[in-house]
């Protein structure tokens, strides 16, 4: 039986890293098998691209090379962990995917959206999340909340940048049913309810 896809999106610090751990105890104490991983990352491969991409000290890496940097990390993530955990019923988590390089190469870097469609269209041409959990928040207040640890390539651009990311976000969840968007300003423990009766009340029918 096919299993199901799960992605959680959002600017720099909205907390999706915090609340995977509890989406996945949650579904496993429903019987599930989980599979939690990121992008870019989730393989030897992809993760030496993932190191490129967010701790290379080239701060002008060309938007274009940056884009197909993403995209060839995602086809190693997919052939190696996702699709495999799909195919053999379980679900999986996401930390980022297809959503992010629209909202960060596109929104943020001015890519066009066609080309990454295109690109969409060759790398998982017939995969799309069951779900995306965006959380959303000001990019001013994520960056806040991670002030204390080294900030990452994305997370020195400019609020301009982010802005222009989240609001691509905003975009892509309007025009889209697999999209629930979840008040990222509000309590750890009211975003963890809310992305817990998110993934219940979607995949309630399945369980």
């Amino acid at each position: 039986m096919k299993g199901w896809f799960i992605t959680l999106e959002g600017v720099e610090g909205v907390g999706k890293s915090t609340c995977i751990p509890h989406i996945a105890s949650f579904l496993e104490e429903r019987g599930k098998d989980v599979v939690t991983t990121r992008e870019p990352g989730g393989t030897r491969v992809a993760e030496a691209i993932r190191e490129m991409l967010l701790w290379s000290d080239a701060e002008t890496l060309d938007p274009v090379a940056e884009l197909l940097l993403h995209f060839a990390s995602r086809r190693a993530h997919l052939v190696e962990v996702i699709e495999p955990a799909i195919n053999r019923g379980k679900v999986v988590l996401c930390d980022r995917f297809t959503d992010a390089t629209h909202a960060y190469q596109g929104g943020g870097s001015g890519i066009s959206a066609a080309w990454i469609d295109t690109l969409s269209q060759i790398v998982h041409p017939k995969l799309e999340p069951d779900l995306t959990l965006l959380f959303d928040l000001a990019p001013e207040e994520g960056l806040k909340r991670i002030a204390s640890h080294k900030a990452d390539r994305y997370e020195r651009e400019s609020l301009a940048f982010l802005e222009r990311v989240r609001n691509n976000y905003l975009e892509r969840a309007r025009a889209s049913n697999r999209f629930v968007v979840i008040d990222a300003s509000q309590s750890a423990l009211e975003v963890r309810r809310q992305a817990l009766a998110a993934v219940e009340t979607h995949f309630g029918t399945r369980a």
